[in-house]
């Protein structure tokens, strides 16, 4: 990879020293790939990112925080034209592994305490004292958390996350929802530097002290936006009275540097971390659903959960009716339960069932487990070929008496039910919990949605089994 090369090159040009060791860092959700590298004396990050203005942003941003003497990483060299840049090696402790490897400890006088004290004090100074001098033109992709940037988020939201989960809305309604919503969030100050994505996993520790990285889609915003994303993150998991302590002491913190109404700042806030919530959806949703990274889907509980005791505890006071009917939905979804305990029902085998079509991406493992049966129905005869089958789909009586009546189709299901019986007999023997199973045919409409149909029907026979059922292109 030619990257990889350059990054070389360009570790040897600032150190003065041969590359001694050059190793990949785990990926994120982004594009960006980093590598750790290591000389004689000295160390540094390597990045490589195609997007050469989300690259100019982070630099640009950087040199001016470093500027303002706020805790970032020096960049250290930089080829745009090779989308490359090396930053200061920081370690790899980040706020996100500490609370990984202390899930249990998070309480009032916890060892962690004091490092979410250290983080919420500095916030402000990134978000008020940052914000001078800026040259928000620099920022990408936007130079404000406007009202574009906020309905992108919303509908984010509503096709990452209401439409593949199925939960049913009036599409025009809840655009005019949103628009409202928007509109409420601009009456607040919007001047001061948003970091937009201020999250435990880019708060390094070094030394006691924590660093702040990955601010490169920061923007000119509120407040509220960032301390909002921090306090309610989704794995984090504070205590309420965790939340408002930290609360108090960043508006403490803040107005050390400039007067804040407090009465006003929380006017906004609820609204804010209302539209954190649903864009955490929206992302858990596409790279989760859309891209299969089942880690994402994991903390779609925590996102829920919040989203739960805001409506309870601080619901926003803004007319956004089809909004809080979707709300209601979510919390009912049994297609969104099934991942806060893992297992859909306790005790039981999920076998969960897919019809696809193979003009999209194979459906994702929701239960990142892995393994399973993807089986292509495209040799059995197509009834979308005939012109009374062509707006009917798997599920009508018409389209399965037709395959039926198909030796084809008769033994591709038997066929494909002897293989999948005998892993059902071996996961059950071994309290396994999940089994996937997907059909594939052209459209996703007619062929793999009757196997589907028969193997669901096959399967709820069994008392040991708990049928999933999806037609991911007629859902």
């Amino acid at each position: 990879m030619g990257y990889q090369t350059g990054l070389k090159n360009l570790f040897e040009k600032w150190s003065g020293e041969k590359v001694k060791s050059f190793s990949p860092l785990p990926e994120s959700g982004s594009a960006r790939k980093y590598f750790r590298i290591a000389g004689t004396t000295k160390a540094a990050i390597g990045a490589f990112n195609p997007d050469k203005q989300e690259n100019r942003s982070f630099i640009y941003l950087s040199n001016h925080f470093r500027k303002q003497k706020l805790n970032v990483p020096k960049i250290l060299g930089a080829d745009l034209d090779k989308h490359i840049y090396l930053v200061e090696d920081l370690g790899d402790k980040t706020l996100f592994s500490i609370i990984e490897s202390s899930a249990e400890k998070l309480f009032e006088g916890d060892e962690l305490t004091d490092i979410y004290e250290k983080v919420v004090e500095a916030l402000p100074r990134f978000q008020i004292t940052g914000a001078k001098k800026l040259n928000f033109s620099k920022c990408y992709p936007d130079q404000s958390f406007g009202k574009e940037s906020m309905l992108r988020d919303l509908n984010y939201f509503k096709y990452y996350f209401l439409k593949p989960f199925n939960i049913v809305f009036n599409e025009k309604k809840l655009d005019d929802d949103f628009d409202t919503f928007a509109n409420f969030l601009l009456k607040a100050d919007t001047s001061y530097f948003m970091y937009r994505d201020f999250n435990p996993r880019n708060i390094m520790i070094k030394n006691g002290a924590p660093y702040f990285i990955d601010y490169q889609g920061g923007r000119k915003g509120a407040l509220q936006y960032d301390i909002a994303s921090f306090l309610f993150s989704s794995k984090a998991n504070f205590s309420s009275k965790t939340r408002e302590e930290l609360l108090q002491l960043y508006l403490k913190s803040a107005g050390r540097i400039k007067k804040i109404d407090k009465k006003r700042f929380l006017k906004y806030y609820y609204a804010y971390l209302l539209i954190r919530i649903l864009q955490m959806l929206g992302a858990y949703g596409y790279r989760g659903y859309f891209e299969g990274k089942s880690h994402f889907l994991k903390s779609i509980p925590y996102a829920v959960k919040n989203l739960e005791w805001l409506l309870k505890n601080h619901k926003p006071k803004i007319k956004t009716p089809e909004l809080f009917i979707s709300f209601q939905q979510i919390f009912n979804s049994p297609e969104l339960k099934k991942f806060s305990s893992g297992n859909s029902d306790p005790g039981k085998l999920n076998v969960r069932i897919n019809s696809f079509s193979y003009r999209k991406k194979l459906p994702a493992d929701l239960t990142g487990n892995g393994g399973g049966f993807v089986f292509d129905c495209r040799a059995i005869p197509n009834p979308g070929r005939l012109e009374k089958y062509k707006d009917l789909n798997g599920r009508d009586k018409e389209v399965k008496d037709f395959l039926d009546a198909q030796p084809e189709a008769r033994n591709f299901v038997k066929e494909t039910f002897d293989l999948i019986g005998k892993s059902v007999e071996k996961y059950l023997n071994k309290s396994w919990t999940d089994l996937m199973v997907n059909y594939g045919c052209t459209g996703g409409q007619h062929r793999s949605v009757y196997c589907a149909e028969r193997l669901a029907e096959h399967l709820r026979s069994n008392e040991n089994i708990h049928v999933i059922l999806v037609h991911t292109n007629l859902d």
